[in-house]
């Protein structure tokens, strides 16, 4: 955790995100920027986030798209994405995952899974094990802080000219932290 920034002043968030939209999204969520001021016709920033329902946002109408996907894990959305940059103009992706993510660790979720698809789905029990054997593999994050990581180097190299920012959102506190990637 020593490579997590809180953002509590305008100073902590870094030089390279100052100026863009990834600073006014700090701003908004963590250091509390009036969003009824704000009138966005259009999306300044993508935010790729967990599907998770303990975060929420604090932003102002029409300032993002977002995509929510277990683990902020866009491997299967790279379309969604392409369509922001392209036809919707973004030049700034947010990635965020965040602490306790049910996509670490799936394994250890296996038999809740298919006990879960069988009483509740009404799935045959050897359908939803195949289910999970096939799926847990691809959709597995690993740890939070390092998926993140992973995951916006490989939006740089497939987006070069598009910024990306991993942080990490504590479900606790609701708040965002940068995260140092070289640290």
């Amino acid at each position: 955790m020593k490579n997590l920034v809180e953002i509590t002043t305008p100073e902590d968030i870094f030089p390279q995100y100052r100026d863009t939209p990834i600073e006014l999204f700090l701003k908004y969520h963590n250091l509390n920027l009036d969003i009824e001021s704000e009138n966005y016709t259009e999306a300044q920033l993508l935010i790729g986030m967990c599907m998770d329902n303990r975060k929420h946002l604090h932003i102002p109408e029409n300032f993002a798209y977002i995509i929510r996907s277990g683990g902020a894990n866009l491997r299967h959305s790279e379309f969604k994405v392409s369509y922001a940059i392209a036809v919707g103009n973004i030049q700034h992706i947010v990635l965020i995952s965040h602490n306790n993510c049910g996509m670490v660790n799936l394994h250890a979720r296996k038999d809740q899974f298919i006990d879960g698809l069988v009483n509740k789905a009404g799935w045959d029990r050897a359908w939803a094990e195949e289910h999970f054997m096939h799926f847990a593999p691809i959709f597995e994050i690993g740890n939070e802080i390092d998926f993140v990581i992973s995951e916006a180097q490989r939006l740089r190299q497939r987006y070069p000219s598009v910024m990306v920012a991993p942080m990490f959102y504590q479900v606790e506190t609701n708040r965002l932290h940068l995260i140092r990637e070289n640290a």
